[in-house]
């Protein structure tokens, strides 16, 4: 697959990023066209009219596998929705089945560098099933270590910061 930040050992869409195909595309369009004399570029477009990614931003066509960057949005809002609803007494069988599932997740996620790193770093932090609020707050300190990775913003952990954004959200959430 290509991609800047796509796993070189991984050819599955779910280790790639659209943004770079996206523009590599648009990169061969420009270089035919000018070899052909004319300008990729005068349309907005790039290759079959497919809006590009100047923005950083593509359209998401339904029809197409989620790249690297939807996948683990999707993953992180799934994980912090499920730490918001986790039980603040969870009983035995709960905190066993939640282990199972960040085990099950580490072993099983499609984009596989990913995976291997939610692994390394799970051995070193396990997860914090005791309650509601242990869970949250542990889930959210893993998702600022990989921000820090890949050099994107840290958020706050406190409880209180992840309820309104995962368990109750904003205002404007619930009313137009």
């Amino acid at each position: 697959m290509a991609g800047g930040d796509a796993d070189p050992d991984c050819d599955k869409p779910a280790c790639a990023v659209k943004d770079d195909m996206f523009a590599m595309m648009r990169r061969t369009a420009k270089v035919a066209a000018e070899d052909a004399g004319g300008d990729a570029s005068s349309s907005g477009r790039g290759i079959d009219g497919v809006e590009g990614a100047q923005g950083g931003t593509h359209p998401r066509d339904k029809d197409c596998p989620v790249d690297k960057e939807e996948l683990g949005r999707g993953t992180w809002a799934l994980l912090h929705t499920m730490a918001a609803y986790y039980p603040d007494k969870p009983d035995a069988l709960r905190k066993v089945q939640a282990r199972r599932f960040f085990d099950a997740l580490g072993d099983l996620y499609p984009c596989t560098h990913c995976a291997d790193d939610f692994r390394v770093d799970k051995a070193r932090n396990p997860p914090r099933v005791e309650s509601r609020t242990a869970l949250s707050v542990w889930l959210c300190e893993r998702h600022n270590e990989v921000n820090e990775k890949l050099g994107k913003e840290k958020h706050s952990c406190a409880i209180a910061d992840l309820d309104e954004r995962w368990l109750k959200g904003p205002p404007t959430c619930w009313h137009g």
